[in-house]
């Protein structure tokens, strides 16, 4: 975990993993019956610091449900305000829209996003935020609990069809998807690479 839990806007305590789940980690899942999905490195990548990517929000709660039953442990994904919180001091502030007309909001969506590497690199590449939270500013967006339709609409998470992805701008995301440039994005320009990040609440 990271060295500082988050103090949220509510005055409450999160605890969030430092890195992104491995495919070392991931795979020590798949091979223990938890998880489906068995995930392959390349020649140059380590799977004990390669971020786990190609998974889908139907794989991450394979991986929750192993996890909190090998552990105990009472992890979850974050909200997306939560992640927001998280990442507010390593992403930039949103820049402003270049055309404030609504027809043309597209172009300015076009021109001010995708600043964020794409490349899969090894944990620690970017940013750390004051909690010891690392690379909340690469090229992987992390899954939230958060669908895209909105809680206050009722809807029941296990029948939510997509939901927002932690990342260099807003998105969402279908929870069957894998591979967000085939898949593409309910919101913003497509993910990179779709992986995960742990939070439990700090006691």
């Amino acid at each position: 975990m990271a060295d500082r839990p988050v103090i949220l806007a509510d005055g409450r305590a999160l605890q969030a993993q430092r890195h992104e789940v491995t495919i070392a980690e991931w795979n020590a899942c798949h091979d223990q019956g938890g998880c489906t999905l068995a995930l392959r490195t390349r020649p140059d990548q380590d799977p004990a610091t390669t971020p786990a990517t190609g998974l889908s929000h139907v794989d991450v709660q394979e991986y929750i449900a192993w996890i909190n039953d090998v552990t105990g442990g009472g992890f979850r994904l974050p909200t997306a305000p939560e992640w927001d919180a998280m990442a507010a001091s390593v992403l930039p502030e949103h820049a402003d829209p270049l055309f404030t007309g609504p027809s043309l909001t597209w172009a300015s969506s076009y021109l001010t996003e995708g600043l964020a590497p794409r490349a899969l690199k090894p944990q620690g590449s970017f940013s750390t935020s004051p909690e010891g939270i690392a690379d909340l500013d690469g090229s992987v967006w992390e899954w939230t609990q958060d669908c895209y339709a909105g809680a206050s609409q009722g809807i029941d998470p296990a029948r939510c069809p997509a939901f927002f992805v932690g990342g260099e701008h807003l998105a969402a995301m279908s929870y069957l998807i894998r591979d967000p440039a085939r898949g593409g994005c309910a919101v913003g320009t497509p993910p990179a690479h779709l992986g995960m990040r742990l939070v439990r609440d700090a006691n």
